[in-house]
């Protein structure tokens, strides 16, 4: 299951990058959020100059799989 609702919806890198932000919100501190925001927007940015459709959906299928593994990691019992 998807971290938040949306990710089926998610088909461009920036539908990606806009939907992992969100997902950031999530985590339970600041210091999380700040440090995957990071992560996320240094990521987008290595990318940027991909053009192969099929490599930009791995891409985001492998991108939406870690946000939901990294979510269930930090999820408060």
């Amino acid at each position: 299951m998807p971290p938040l609702p949306g990710a089926e919806m998610v088909r461009t890198p920036v539908h990606l990058y806009r939907y992992l932000l969100r997902c950031c919100k999530q985590l339970p501190t600041r210091a999380m959020q700040k440090y995957y925001q990071h992560a996320i927007r240094q990521s987008y940015n290595s990318h940027t100059d991909e053009d192969d459709p099929e490599r930009i959906q791995v891409i985001i299928q492998r991108a939406i799989s870690d946000a939901d593994w990294i979510l269930k990691k930090y999820k408060k019992t």
